[in-house]
């Protein structure tokens, strides 16, 4: 029996994107396996370890528990496209300066929560930090490293901002 496919038009990270998916597919799925997209990674499959975060209309999101057919219409950023070529972003380069990547298996999502608080509040507390990132589970890193990375990215940006 074939199954229905749905056609979607999108924005992934600034650009325009189309793409052909089942009703019951994930956007992480149409993420990585249509469009190739594999920064986002795939952790828990039920929303549960943030891995799989991207940034929706500004709305930090778990992929996973997005179906592929919402994000018709809708602006997508992950990880790819974060920087600018071959320059990081603030984000990215304060992560690796205070070794908050181990692993890296959930740093993209770690990063794109990063971006979705500073985009909302320019100078978040400790506080504030960790309860941000509180849905978001890293076996390497130790947040502590984390809170740094996000520290010193906020004073970046707002720095930049000047």
């Amino acid at each position: 029996m074939r199954r229905a496919m749905v056609r979607v038009q999108t924005t992934v990270n600034g650009q325009p994107a189309e793409f052909l998916c089942e009703p019951r597919q994930s956007l992480l799925e149409c993420l990585r396996d249509i469009l190739g997209l594999t920064g986002t990674k795939e952790g828990c499959n039920d929303g549960n370890c943030g891995a799989c975060a991207v940034i929706m209309d500004g709305r930090l999101v778990n992929s996973c528990l997005v179906l592929g057919v919402e994000a018709e219409g809708r602006t997508i950023l992950t990880i790819e496209g974060l920087a600018r070529g071959s320059e990081l972003h603030p984000i990215q380069r304060a992560f690796l300066e205070q070794g908050a990547v181990q692993c890296g298996f959930c740093t993209p999502g770690l990063i794109l929560a990063t971006k979705a608080l500073l985009d909302r509040i320019a100078d978040p507390s400790e506080a504030e930090i960790r309860r941000w990132l509180a849905n978001h589970l890293c076996r390497c890193t130790g947040y502590d490293k984390v809170v740094r990375a996000v520290r010193q990215a906020a004073a970046e940006l707002k720095e930049a901002c000047r």
